[in-house]
């Protein structure tokens, strides 16, 4: 039997006439259209080149075509590339460099100024637009909608996802279908998915959580979703009362704090809240289940392993944490140094293991043997803790931790009493360069509008809280923080930005 997930998602299809996909403009389709028009591009693929293990690269706007697109390039066997849609072209030509694609599908507006770099990778080009259009789609318009899928191992590759590259050269992950298949069946038990549910699409699908997390989750368990193009808090509170589950950035749930319109009355039909990409502040789940009584539901998870914990969908969630491991997911907490497990309770590396875990980094044997031990635990570079009740909380990535003094100060720690201050919205700690300390630790905050910006108050508070190694040593006030598309605050641009300030 084939492992072909696309063979797992349309086995799990109990009615074709069932709504799959509806978008804002009114466009619906039912599991038997994606059927129908997956069958027809995979076709069209095919005629044009795509073979078993080839690589198909796509910068295209968020639309049904481009799940299609998706659903049509595994069904074909072959490795789907997804690449964010505000990447330059100077930036893709690496992406296509490494890669090196069979085919490069693209927005018909952007084929002139990515073509060369299409061309010197040994890319066959097409386009693809948000309406339907483009050379892929006339392509596929002239085939038949019946399609043999491809039977593919679990161990064969079903996505290339590059990392977001804020430490240096971005990395493909490599993830099989037998990756993707085993984490959407365990999100669909853990999160109770069924038929029944409808969620609102708001994340981009260049992603693991939009597109790995979202929209596999929401297939496997034949449900439905209201796609949408871009994240809206009036259009999502708008939907709240015919949809029943909405998945997000934090950035989405303090958005949508600010809409007036954000009440129990509001949330009522909704049956789950779920947080992911970047830490949720426990002020924002306490918020959020003041204004709607539902409880956020976060987790924990990577471009390299899609989800390895989530908070309970029975039970406590507990603010501040990401929950358990999920079934079938190994974690251990171990000393960066030596990779031996450290004392319950103590702060180390979280290390996971399971089906989720990718099979390894693209071209890079040396890289993914540093990361990838023996036995099957992926190093994931963030730190965090196991707190007695077995809840997992994330102190902050290995790369970010201070060592100021011969001391080790964990960011998170001083940002949540930071964020504790009245008058602050948020705040990011990083070390900087320091002659005397080795690194110093620094504060960059966003104060409220109006808020008095007074570094000296915050230390002298932060002095009845703290030991005095994790002091500031200084606080910088910024309009606001620095984030990928996904809301994880880019603390490299942060160090990069007020490198010098100690240099003298």
């Amino acid at each position: 039997m084939s492992d072909n997930i696309f063979d797992v998602l349309s086995g799990s299809i109990a009615d074709e006439a069932a709504m799959a996909i509806e978008t804002d403009a009114g466009q619906r389709l039912s599991y038997g259209d994606l059927l129908a028009l997956s069958g027809q591009m995979a076709n069209a693929l095919v005629e044009l080149g795509l073979r078993p293990g080839d690589r198909l690269a796509a910068q295209v706007e968020k639309s049904t075509e481009a799940i299609i697109l998706y659903l049509a390039t595994v069904r074909a066997g072959g490795v789907f590339l997804p690449l964010n849609t505000a990447y330059t072209a100077a930036e893709m030509q690496y992406f296509l460099t490494d890669a090196e694609p069979a085919i490069f599908v693209c927005d018909p507006t952007r084929q002139g100024e990515l073509g060369a770099a299409a061309k010197a990778a040994g890319a066959r080009i097409l386009t693809l637009d948000a309406n339907g259009g483009g050379s892929l789609a006339v392509a596929a318009a002239r085939t038949g909608t019946d399609f043999a899928t491809i039977a593919r191992e679990r161990d064969d590759l079903a996505a290339l996802l590059y990392t977001s590259g804020t430490t240096g050269r971005s990395k493909g992950a490599m993830l099989t279908h037998g990756n993707l298949v085993s984490n959407a069946l365990t999100l669909r038990e853990a999160w109770h998915y069924g038929p029944s549910d409808i969620l609102i699409h708001a994340l981009p699908i260049f992603h693991t959580h939009g597109l790995f997390v979202a929209t596999n989750v929401t297939l496997l368990s034949g449900a439905s979703m209201i796609l949408l193009r871009k994240f809206d808090p009036a259009r999502i509170l708008a939907l709240m009362p015919r949809t029943s589950v909405l998945m997000g950035v934090p950035t989405f749930y303090v958005r949508l704090l600010d809409e007036a319109g954000l009440t129990r009355e509001a949330a009522a039909s909704m049956r789950l809240f779920i947080s992911g990409s970047a830490p949720l502040l426990e002020d924002t789940h306490r918020r959020w289940q003041e204004r709607t009584g539902h409880a956020i539901l976060e987790r924990y998870g990577m471009t390299e392993t899609n989800m390895n914990v989530s908070n309970p969908y029975i039970g406590e969630r507990i603010a501040g944490t990401v929950g358990q491991p999920l079934p079938g997911v190994d974690l251990r907490i171990t000393d960066p140094a030596t990779g031996e497990d450290v004392p319950a309770g103590e702060i180390g590396m979280i290390e996971v293991r399971g089906p989720n875990v990718f099979k390894g980094y693209w071209r890079m044997p040396e890289k993914t043997a540093e990361e990838l031990r023996a036995n099957g635990f992926f190093i994931t570079g963030d730190l965090g803790r196991i707190d007695e009740r077995g809840y997992v909380q994330i102190v902050g990535r290995g790369k970010d931790l201070i060592i100021s003094g011969g001391f080790n100060v964990y960011p998170k720690e001083v940002e949540a009493e930071i964020d504790a201050i009245p008058g602050v919205v948020e705040s990011a700690v990083i070390g900087l360069p320091h002659h005397d300390f080795g690194e110093a630790v620094t504060a960059v905050v966003v104060a409220e509008a109006g808020a008095a910006r007074d570094d000296a108050a915050i230390i002298a508070m932060l002095q009845q809280r703290l030991a005095r190694f994790k002091l500031p040593k200084q606080v910088l006030f910024v309009e606001s923080l620095p984030r990928n598309t996904m809301g994880k605050v880019q603390k490299n641009l942060l160090r990069d930005r007020f490198a010098g300030l100690y240099a003298d």
